[in-house]
């Protein structure tokens, strides 16, 4: 059985170019609760830890240094199968390949500067929540007592 929370990262350039509002409208739209939420600024610490699976990638410096160069939204998403109905509501990392309507069609600047994260797996999504929010953080809808 899926998931049902995700990750998302409101990258800085979406955050910068006032984008945060019309993403968050989408993912409602798309049936979404917002278990978690907050407006913050990652360290280049922080970001490399996160960011730690693509430590051996030729992008990781420039996505260290481009996520840790302004305020970011981070927030746990709840709904059904969360991981995969998430991924296909941002799109492809690619804005250039991404499907009309998607976050990342409509918002992202570019490949590196693609306005939005998602979990890519349910596995990192705990992970990935995890490292933002204590449980004491969380108000799920799944769970009576914290909502």
């Amino acid at each position: 059985m899926a998931g049902t929370k995700t990750l998302t990262i409101i990258k800085p350039g979406a955050v910068s170019n006032e984008f945060i509002g019309p993403i968050l409208a989408k993912i409602n739209e798309a049936g979404f609760h917002i278990s978690a939420m907050r407006l913050f600024r990652l360290t280049k610490r922080q970001a490399e830890n996160f960011y730690v699976i693509h430590q051996d990638k030729h992008f990781y410096n420039s996505l260290i240094n481009f996520m840790s160069s302004g305020p970011v939204v981070v927030a746990i998403l709840e709904k059904e199968d969360a991981v995969s109905d998430y991924r296909k509501l941002i799109g492809h990392t690619d804005p250039a390949k991404a499907e009309p309507g998607t976050i990342r069609k409509l918002f992202a600047e570019s490949v590196e500067r693609n306005a939005v994260h998602g979990s890519d797996s349910d596995e990192n999504a705990e992970f990935e929540c995890d490292f933002f929010f204590s449980k004491c953080e969380r108000f799920s809808k799944f769970d009576p007592l914290h909502f």
